[in-house]
């Protein structure tokens, strides 16, 4: 995070004796990025945070990968994946499906109505994109709510469960899981770490915790996801803990969970069609992430609105389609719930038709989630199972499956 917050009650410098009115000594935690050299925040703790008194295996769900080969691009149909009946039993942890992963970032969907379990990612920053619905993300720094269009975004090693508040109907979750930090773009940023005026959104529009929630309990499981020789390099424990890891009094520091809405990015727009970076929302080791909002469109009287062909010389593009009418898309069968992934090797653009569909357009009306990784990706079971094997073919203006294709 970028700047400082505090919350509850701190002692007036750190690493000093802190007691509660009993006398009884609190427990300091530092919870820090880069071994002490950068972003952290002291947590004080009633109980112990290290005493654990069991560890056993977590085999994670869906863990393998197929490779995208033969190399085409893919439209993978994300409403699918999730029965009528699935919501009402299905966490954000336990019950996300992996659509798209390399080593460096994990894409993943839920559809939860069920609190989840206490859990905790290890490995890296997990940015989730909240499709619909509301409710509270509760973390060791204090409960965290979330709304539609939100993006929660929880930092390595924050202890964390998902409730959702399902009066208006379940939690549907993108899931984006890092390898690495998320942050803001650097070049949004001071030296000092303060949002620049060119910056597409601010301080104000970031949303930390409240209160701390202190809550008890024994012999509490919280499960762990972290670095080991499972597939991706990715495995699980079970942990136990003597206490319950909620037992937090006070923290303060610059590392912690917020959220971002996505109706609070303003959209930078030019006289002519703007290039994705334009679009950027947050960077991580080897992908950046990047939304597409409701904007006024290019105001040139030549210009064509929709993006130009291009070539992913570097990088796989996924676009998570959120609301709205995706233009560029038109007659591909794209729809709202649709990602689609577009891979280095592979020029791609809008459909033809749609192109001169768009000409002396003033504003579009879209809402996109795009992730652009900097390593190939290959598919989840779960990518694999709501694959639409027509999608490729849509360019050449073909409606089947050419014979011969896999």
């Amino acid at each position: 995070m970028a700047y400082y917050r505090q919350v509850g009650e701190v002692p007036d410098k750190r690493h000093i004796q802190f007691r509660d009115d009993d006398g009884k000594l609190y427990y300091e935690e530092l919870m820090g990025e880069e071994g002490f050299s950068s972003d952290s925040s002291l947590l004080y703790h009633r109980g112990v945070p290290s005493a654990i008194v069991a560890s056993e295996c977590w085999e994670l769900p869906d863990p393998s990968l197929v490779s995208n080969h033969p190399l085409k691009p893919r439209h993978l149909r994300l409403h699918d994946l999730f029965g009528t009946g699935d919501a009402g039993r299905t966490d954000a942890v336990t019950g996300r499906r992996l659509v798209l992963a390399n080593d460096d970032v994990r894409i993943g969907y839920v559809v939860a109505g069920a609190a989840s379990p206490h859990y905790r990612n290890a490995i890296g920053d997990e940015c989730v994109y909240v499709e619909s619905g509301r409710g509270t993300v509760e973390t060791i720094f204090g409960a965290l709510p979330y709304r539609t269009g939100d993006y929660v975004v929880i930092p390595r090693g924050a202890t964390h469960r998902w409730v959702p508040d399902t009066g208006d109907g379940p939690s549907r979750l993108y899931v984006i899981e890092a390898n690495s930090h998320i942050a803001p773009p650097k070049r949004y940023l001071s030296r000092f770490g303060q949002f620049l005026e060119h910056a597409p959104y601010c301080e104000r529009d970031l949303h930390g915790p409240g209160d701390v929630l202190l809550a008890d309990g024994r012999d509490v499981e919280v499960l762990v996801k972290h670095r080991g020789d499972g597939p991706g390099g990715v495995v699980g424990t079970r942990f136990v803990y003597a206490g319950h890891p909620f037992d937090v009094v006070a923290w303060d520091g610059c590392l912690y969970p917020y959220t971002f809405n996505i109706e609070d990015f303003m959209p930078i727009t030019g006289k002519i069609h703007q290039p994705p970076p334009a679009h950027q929302v947050f960077e991580g080791h080897n992908f950046v992430i990047c939304n597409f909002v409701p904007r006024k469109v290019d105001y040139h009287p030549l210009s064509v609105p929709l993006p130009y062909y291009h070539s992913n010389v570097d990088s796989d593009e996924v676009m998570f389609y959120v609301a709205g009418d995706y233009r560029a898309r038109k007659g591909s069968g794209i729809a709202v719930g649709s990602v689609s992934l577009h891979p280095g090797g592979h020029a791609h653009g809008p459909l033809p038709s749609a192109i001169e569909a768009s000409l002396g357009a003033e504003g579009f009306d879209e809402t996109a989630v795009m992730v652009d990784t900097f390593a190939p990706l290959r598919l989840g079971q779960a990518g694999v199972e709501v694959d639409d094997p027509a999608y490729a073919w849509a360019w050449a203006g073909r409606s089947g499956v050419p014979a011969g294709s896999k």
